[in-house]
């Protein structure tokens, strides 16, 4: 094994191509090459959606299901729910002690988050302290890698730097994990922005066949291409994005026939429709047959917990002796 990995999502429904595409499949390759800690962050879920809890549960079900269904394996990987490994939170505390106040408030990912929420004025300690709760999720396992996109690249870079600065004041213990960027880390969302639920542009791993086709029809390709036989500019276009992810044997094909006149946008966008669901129907089929089955899904969290539980408490327990918190003569 190259090292060890920790990833996770927050439990916020149904996952889509763009979690597929930009983390899923390369856990799914991550898991024979590194020892993976997969989370289900249902603490970060609190940051900003902690006025709407009552979907939580059913939610964490729904993301567990399609995780194992694009191939996450609990015989190579650990899957557990954040909440039930309580070190995370502890830890959590203790790297509280020694950040800077200034290094979370210059966080460039939280000014965006903030400002995309208008929370500027009302901001919640809980997401001000996000990247010290990632950082404890990741330094549990002594993590040496973490797969992320972009957008999470600073809070990465603050793990690393609080990683260094416990080694510094009391003992060289944890790692400074490195970033794996995906080769996709960016699917576009069908109105061109990132794909987001929130911005309700997603093309989910759970749509039929006609879900799929309906939402790429609705894409806005090349607007200067008015008519079917003007030239096109598929580099501007966000359908051609998608075959570029999902229709790859056919990517220059498709560019040289957009340029030419001889592609219109309506069959370019049902080929491309097409080719998403050729490489999810698979994923939704076994999805559909887990979710009949929630029980075996809690059964997987669970045992998963119980793995993670075991080397997060080493962790802290090597953290609090470190720090001097830890008196030998403890009964407790």
């Amino acid at each position: 094994m190259k090292g060890t990995i920790l990833s996770g999502f927050r439990p916020t429904g149904r996952a889509h191509i763009g979690n597929l595409i930009g983390a899923l499949e390369n856990w799914v390759k991550l898991q024979d090459e590194y020892s993976c800690y997969f989370e289900i962050a249902d603490w970060h879920l609190l940051t900003t959606g902690y006025e709407a809890t009552s979907e939580i549960q059913s939610n964490i079900i729904e993301m567990a299901a399609d995780w194992l269904a694009a191939g996450l394996d609990p015989k190579k990987s650990v899957i557990f729910i954040q909440s039930q490994v309580k070190a995370h939170a502890e830890l959590h505390l203790l790297f509280s002690m020694i950040t800077p106040l200034s290094w979370l408030e210059r966080n460039p990912t939280l000014k965006e988050q903030a400002r995309d929420l208008k929370i500027n004025e009302n901001m919640n300690y809980g997401l001000l302290g996000y990247p010290i709760l990632q950082t404890a999720d990741i330094l549990c396992y002594k993590a040496t890698a973490v797969p992320v996109g972009e957008d999470q690249l600073p809070h990465l870079e603050m793990s690393r730097e609080i990683a260094r600065r416990f080694n510094y004041l009391y003992k060289p213990i944890f790692p400074e994990p490195k970033s794996l960027i995906t080769r996709f880390p960016r699917v576009p969302g069908i109105d061109g922005k990132k794909m987001s639920k929130s911005l309700n542009n997603a093309i989910y791993i759970a749509d039929s066949e006609e879900d799929i086709l309906k939402k790429v029809k609705t894409c806005i390709t090349d607007t200067s291409k008015v008519h079917k036989n003007d030239p096109g500019h598929p580099e501007i276009c966000n359908v051609f994005q998608y075959h570029k992810i999902f229709n790859e044997g056919m990517t220059e094909e498709t560019k040289r026939d957009c340029e030419a006149g001889t592609l219109g946008c309506v069959d370019c966008k049902k080929n491309a429709a097409k080719k998403i669901d050729e490489h999810i129907s698979p994923i939704r089929e076994k999805r559909n047959e887990l979710l009949k089955n929630p029980g075996y899904i809690r059964e997987i969290l669970n045992e998963g917990a119980v793995s993670a539980k075991r080397v997060a408490d080493a962790t802290l327990d090597d953290v609090n002796k470190c720090m001097n918190l830890k008196n030998k003569q403890e009964v407790l």
